[in-house]
């Protein structure tokens, strides 16, 4: 098979920290979907419904991305937020990715004399949130999460992507879109090492964005700063099994949404209270009000907690 190719180059910020961004997509070990080999990464994803290798190189001050496309040009694609892999489309997908279109250096700079935030961004300048190919990919990955370790998460990841995605013809295997996972069952679901309860909200929100209802894509065509997120989450809400944690995060890594307050994340709790010399661990609503003060950062400031060695 020939796919096919395209590629663009995307000058980056001074203090861009390409280590965050391969750490994030190093998670699996066994790096069945994503690869990172020195200062590059190669992913597996669908672009218009066929599988597709990304691969991004970092280089001084560069980034170079990569899409290898499986199939001819003519098959049917399903819809897509990336169009049909022109340069363009392909250097949107990246700077997303990559979380250039994030203002962290007007976030740094209303801060950076804060007397407990300002150590934070002193010692990460330029942090900034990797974001996920597509709102499902992070809205499921969400999911899978809730209420047990990152290395159980990844693991019951690998085996979804094994049971409903597809794979490259580089080899690596493609996180499924919602498509996939709805033309599956919540039988297979659980196989794949989901609980009933999770299973099935998985299945529910994968068939509401492939007939539309609950119209993912579409949003994240919106600028940010016109992202209808109080009506994302009220749709979201409606599912069952889905909390505010779950809306803030898959705002957060789907969108880049940066004022989601992740008061409801246990590693933000306590490493809050780590930075705030709190004797006693700090509950929801003590977290919830202390963020409220970045608004509309909070959930950068998150990302900075989650960043922060205890």
């Amino acid at each position: 098979m020939n796919p096919s190719l395209h590629s663009c180059l995307i000058d980056l910020p001074a203090h861009f920290r390409c280590q965050d961004i391969l750490a994030f997509h190093r998670r699996d070990s066994q790096q069945l979907a994503e690869q990172v080999e020195g200062d590059a990464l190669r992913k597996g994803l669908l672009w218009a419904g066929q599988p597709a290798c990304l691969s991004i190189r970092f280089t001084a001050g560069q980034a170079t991305a990569e899409l290898a496309i499986d199939g001819p040009s003519t098959a049917p694609r399903r819809k897509s937020p990336w169009g049909t892999g022109t340069a363009a489309t392909l250097n949107l997908l990246a700077q997303r990715l990559l979380g250039l279109t994030q203002p962290v250096d007007a976030f740094a700079a209303a801060y950076r004399d804060h007397p407990q935030l300002g150590r934070l961004l002193a010692e990460r300048p330029g942090l900034r949130v990797p974001q996920t190919a597509t709102p499902f990919e992070a809205l499921s990955w969400a999911v899978t999460g809730q209420q047990i370790s990152v290395h159980a998460a990844v693991a019951v990841r690998r085996k979804l992507i094994q049971t409903t995605g597809s794979q490259h013809s580089s080899g690596l295997w493609c996180y499924p879109d919602a498509a996939q996972v709805a033309a599956s069952s919540e039988a297979e679901l659980r196989q794949a090492g989901f609980s009933q309860s999770k299973a099935a909200t998985l299945f529910a929100l994968a068939r509401q964005v492939a007939d539309g209802q609950l119209p993912l894509d579409d949003w994240l065509a919106c600028e940010t700063a016109s992202l209808p997120v109080d009506a994302i989450r009220e749709q979201l809400l409606q599912v069952r099994g889905i909390g505010p944690w779950t809306v803030n995060y898959a705002l957060l890594r789907g969108f880049g949404w940066l004022d989601g307050s992740l008061h409801g994340d246990v590693a933000v709790r306590r490493k809050l209270q780590h930075l705030l010399g709190a004797n006693a661990p700090l509950s929801e609503r003590q977290t919830a009000a202390w963020l409220d003060e970045f608004k509309p950062w909070r959930a950068l400031v998150g990302a900075h907690l989650w960043a922060m060695p205890l």
